[in-house]
């Protein structure tokens, strides 16, 4: 089955010519596909942040789409490109761990690609992008099977996600997995986290205020809220949570149980 939607995440930035290239090569072996821009503003070779926005994406597309991800500190190295079945989508994308939120969330079948069947030539050193991810998610989506291009493996590369850890009665340390364009922190707590009364401080912040919704809170009050991608933001609202606490992804962030700490 195929839908010939094919999204893409890089961190290539939009001032330069790379993503308009790589539309350009998926266009020439399927004229019919249909391109979605997830995001090309990943931090550069920022593997977890490219999982984040792909987990919190790829689900809410049609079966048979493929999910292009170049985020690819190794490009030159031996890593290999693939191409990962897990039903009813296909991905491709450097054998780097970027993937692991698919692995994590669907049964899954993972191919290593064999690019002297398919690639552009000859194959640049630095723009695999171009030259064999474009080439590959362009087949896949006018329905060749990924059988007519990659060989199985088992020994596909994985990337351990932190999760939040104990760290004394009644305290617990996450981290910050994304900011987004508005300066939401993103963390990694999950809203069952939360005990009743709570203090999540990360940087120059700290809240004790859980919201709902974004206009339940006063311009400039910092809270805490359950974000659409599934986990607890620290947001203030009207401005950028990021810049009042002076932090990024990969942030640690504290939660204290009131309850449980005097």
């Amino acid at each position: 089955m195929t839908s010939g939607i094919v999204t893409l995440t890089t961190d290539f930035g939009l001032s330069d010519h790379y993503v308009g290239v790589m539309k350009g090569v998926i266009l020439r072996f399927n004229p019919q596909a249909r391109i979605v821009d997830l995001c090309h503003q990943v931090p550069a070779y920022d593997l977890l942040g490219a999982g984040f926005i792909l987990a919190a994406s790829y689900s809410y597309f049609a079966p048979g789409t493929v999910h292009l991800v170049v985020v690819d500190p190794g490009v030159g190295s031996p890593r290999r490109p693939i191409v990962v079945e897990a039903e009813p989508w296909l991905f491709v994308a450097p054998d780097n761990g970027v993937l692991e939120p698919v692995y994590r969330r669907c049964p899954h079948r993972v191919w290593a690609l064999q690019p002297e069947i398919f690639a552009l030539k000859p194959i640049s050193n630095t723009f695999h992008g171009r030259d064999v991810f474009a080439p590959a998610a362009g087949l896949l989506s006018r329905g060749d099977p990924p059988e007519r291009m990659a060989e199985p493996i088992e020994d596909f590369a994985r990337l351990e996600i932190p999760s939040p850890r104990e760290i004394g009665p009644g305290r617990r340390e996450g981290q910050v997995l994304h900011v987004d364009s508005f300066g939401n922190l993103i963390t990694n707590f999950q809203p069952e986290n939360l005990p009743q009364r709570f203090l999540l401080t990360v940087g120059r912040v700290r809240t004790e205020a859980l919201r709902s919704v974004y206009a339940q809170a006063d311009p400039g009050e910092i809270f805490a809220i359950a974000g659409s991608s599934g986990f607890v933001e620290i947001s203030i609202h009207q401005a950028s949570a990021a810049e009042e606490a002076g932090v990024g992804a990969g942030a640690a962030v504290g939660l204290v149980d009131r309850d449980a700490v005097k």
